[in-house]
C-alpha cells in the first residue's frame, strides 16, 4: 500500500453514469494500490434529504451500487458517516480554526443556495468543514475528486494547515487530490454544457445504474446531437458530441483521441448505436447485482456495520489525539 484513500458519496436517490465513471469505477481500481476508506456521507445528505425513510432507502441503494461495481468490503472499509461519531466531533474542532472568509469563497455553496441564500441551512455553509473532517479523521493522504470538488479539497488542506500551525506542527498530513480517467465530468444527455445529475427533472438527461437495457438504448438514441458527420472532441463547438465521445472512451477504457479516430467519418446514429451496445454490455451486470443486493437489506446493513467498526477503530484514536492537542480534559 502506498497511502490511505478517503472518499465519500452522498446517499441521495439515483446513482447515475457520472457517479460511476467519475468516481465509483476509480474507487474499485484504487483498492489495488491503496488502503481505501469509502463513506456514505449521510450527514452531508441531511442538508437536502429530510425524509427518514428516503434516507434509509437511499443509503442502502448507494451501498448496493458500490458493492455491485466492485468495492470489496474485505479489502476496503465501507460505512455510513453517521455511524462514526468522530466525523461530527472533529468537524466542530475544525470549525473553530477555519475562518468564515474561507467558507465565503466556496463557489458550491453559492451555486446550491442560489437566490435563497438566507434560507439555506447552516449545514450547507459548513459542508466543506465536515468534508475536511471526513478526510482528516483518518489522516488520509489522497482523495479522488472531480473537478468540481477540487476547491473543497484545497480548503481541507488549508484547514489541516491551520490546525497544525495552531496546535501541533505536522499533525495532519495535507491530502493530495487524485483526478483520474477520461470522464471526470460527465455531462447531461440533453445539454452537453450541464453536468449529468440525479437532481435534473428530466430522467432522459442521465443514465441511471438501475436502468435496464431498453431504457439505456432509448436514452442514447434520443440524446442531443448535431448534424455534423463524424464524432470529434470539441467541447466548445460540439459539447454533445464531445460528451458522448468521452463516455464511450471511458467505458471502453481508451483515449478520446483513439475513439475519435475510429468514428471520424461515422454518422451520429451509427455512433449512438455502438455507444448504447457498449453501455449495456458494461452496465447490465452491475444493474443485476444491485437488484440482487437490494433484495437482501440485512446483508447490506451487516457490511456497513462491520465497516463502521473498522472505521471507528481508526478515527476514534485520531480524535482523542486532537482533543489532547487542543487541551480538552479527558475522563
Amino acid at each position: 500500500m502506498t497511502g490511505r484513500i478517503f472518499s465519500g458519496i452522498q446517499p441521495t436517490h439515483g446513482i447515475q453514469l457520472g457517479n460511476y465513471l467519475g468516481a465509483i469505477r476509480n474507487w474499485v481500481k484504487l483498492q489495488q494500490d491503496y488502503e481505501c476508506i469509502y463513506c456514505l456521507v449521510d450527514l452531508h445528505a441531511l442538508t437536502t434529504v429530510h425524509d427518514k425513510d428516503a434516507m434509509t432507502r437511499n443509503t442502502r441503494e448507494v451501498a448496493a451500487a458500490l458493492l455491485a461495481c466492485g468495492v470489496d468490503p474485505k479489502r476496503s472499509i465501507l460505512f455510513a458517516q453517521s455511524n462514526v461519531a468522530a466525523h461530527a466531533q472533529l468537524a466542530w474542532v475544525l470549525n473553530c480554526v477555519a475562518p468564515i472568509g474561507w467558507l465565503n469563497r466556496m463557489t458550491q455553496f453559492k451555486e446550491k443556495a442560489g437566490k435563497n441564500r438566507e434560507k439555506a441551512p447552516v449545514g450547507l455553509f459548513v459542508y466543506p468543514v465536515l468534508m475536511a473532517a471526513d478526510i482528516l479523521a483518518y489522516k488520509a493522504t489522497h482523495v479522488p475528486v472531480g473537478e468540481d470538488q477540487k476547491q473543497h479539497l484545497e480548503l481541507a488542506r488549508d484547514i489541516a494547515g491551520s490546525f497544525n500551525n495552531r496546535f501541533a506542527e505536522g499533525f495532519f498530513p495535507l491530502p493530495e487530490p487524485l483526478i483520474l480517467g477520461e470522464a471526470t465530468r460527465v455531462m447531461s444527455l440533453r445539454d452537453g454544457r450541464a453536468k449529468m445529475s440525479k437532481s435534473d427533472p428530466s430522467d432522459m438527461s442521465r443514465i441511471n445504474l438501475t436502468d435496464d437495457a431498453e431504457s439505456i438504448v432509448a436514452k442514447i438514441k434520443k440524446a442531443k446531437s448535431d448534424a455534423i458527420v463524424g464524432i470529434t472532441y470539441d467541447p466548445e463547438n460540439r459539447p454533445e458530441a464531445s460528451n458522448l465521445l468521452t463516455i464511450y472512451a471511458a467505458l471502453a477504457e481508451r483515449s478520446r483521441a483513439d475513439v475519435a479516430r475510429q468514428f471520424a467519418d461515422t454518422p451520429f446514429s451509427t455512433f449512438k448505436a455502438e455507444l448504447a451496445d457498449l453501455m449495456v454490455d458494461k452496465l447490465a451486470p452491475i444493474t443485476a447485482e444491485m437488484r440482487r443486493l437490494m433484495d437482501d437489506p440485512g446483508h447490506i446493513d451487516a457490511v456497513l456495520r462491520e465497516g463502521a467498526a473498522r472505521a471507528d477503530a481508526i478515527a476514534a484514536p485520531v480524535l482523542e489525539e486532537v482533543y489532547a492537542e487542543v487541551g480538552f480534559l479527558r475522563p
